[in-house]
């Protein structure tokens, strides 16, 4: 029976990844430790309270005790998912991202080569490449030129896995994986932003002229490479994970209201925001290559499947937008 560790758990990519390993491995016991912070959801994860393999831990992965005191159950395999990660939130006010994402993840190292741990997976960001112009794109060895506090953030935590590796001998990987979308995404990001605000007949806000690039993965796309390098990737190496499927942020959300059959007018320019990457893109040869991983999901198909679901679980991310989640979060959870 393997010990999977997934911090972060009730985030977006972590709560997707945890519904993906227990749909697809039997032989499993998976501990969820997560802060329950803004972007954190019980509800993203209520269908498997009752599953006999999965547990939930209250906590913050920089508080050395509890690290301590959970890593104490051997366990096999940590997947760090937890971090702060809205890059808006990291340019008025970096602290929390250095201790969660810098100090939390160096606390983990630490714990991991106390207590033995088989894997350390640190999944991180294209964010980390910093920004690329109109052609080429990021493979795992281009130089990490991070533009924003966030990013830098998540570069300063793949040095230090990569020193622990390096130094300790600590069995870690690294995955960058480019920008996701799909079920369950807090609705401050883009994507679900867009779709939340024209289902309510809101304007979209997009910042600058809307042209800069990203490239697009579907979340399950991603949860279904981290499996893929669990079971066989390179202890020390990092692997890129990307959509190969670039689009300015201006064309996105005219997608978006095309499919639900509103009008352009909804887009609004906002000033740009500061130190903004003009695009992304990766290079996922090596993951190809070696794990015989390439995306899936359709991008256009893909992206009409997650509008239809924020269409269908409105109360979800009603509850959100309204602030009624949080004032539910603050009286069940005020304790320490």
């Amino acid at each position: 029976m393997t010990k999977l560790l997934v911090t972060g758990g009730t985030g977006f990519i972590g709560s997707n990844f945890i519904h993906y390993v227990l749909r697809n491995h039997d032989d499993l016991e998976l501990t969820n430790l997560d802060k329950l912070t803004y972007a954190g959801n019980l509800e993203n994860l209520h269908d498997i309270n009752d599953d006999g393999r999965y547990r939930l831990i209250r906590g913050d992965i920089a508080d050395r005790d509890l690290i301590h005191k959970v890593l104490s159950n051997h366990f096999d395999i940590i997947v760090n998912f937890a971090a702060e990660s809205h890059v808006d939130r990291s340019i008025m006010d970096p602290s929390p991202f250095i201790k969660t994402n810098v100090e939390g993840t160096q606390v983990l190292l630490e714990g991991a080569k106390q207590h033995g741990v088989g894997l350390f997976l640190q999944v991180s960001t294209d964010e980390v490449y910093g920004s690329l112009g109109a052609e080429g794109k990021f493979s795992e060895e281009s130089p990490l030129l991070p533009n924003s506090p966030y990013a830098a953030s998540k570069a300063a935590a793949d040095f230090l896995c990569h020193a622990y590796y390096h130094t300790y001998g600590l069995p870690v990987i690294i995955t960058r994986s480019s920008n996701n979308y799909g079920p369950f995404q807090f609705p401050e990001k883009l994507i679900p932003l867009a779709i939340t605000n024209a289902l309510e007949d809101k304007p979209i806000p997009i910042y600058g002229d809307g042209r800069n690039v990203r490239d697009w993965i579907h979340v399950d796309d991603n949860c279904w490479a981290l499996d893929a390098i669990i079971q066989d990737g390179r202890i020390g190496e990092i692997y890129n994970i990307g959509g190969s499927d670039e689009r300015t942020n201006l064309e996105l959300v005219h997608m978006i209201l095309a499919i639900l059959g509103k009008p352009d007018s909804l887009t609004t320019f906002v000033t740009d925001r500061l130190g903004h990457d003009y695009r992304y893109a990766l290079d996922i040869t090596k993951i190809d290559r070696e794990l015989g991983w390439r995306p899936n999901y359709p991008f256009d198909e893909a992206l009409k499947d997650t509008v239809n679901w924020y269409i269908e679980h409105e109360s979800w991310w009603r509850r959100i937008k309204s602030g009624e989640y949080a004032k539910y979060y603050q009286k069940m959870y005020s304790f320490r």
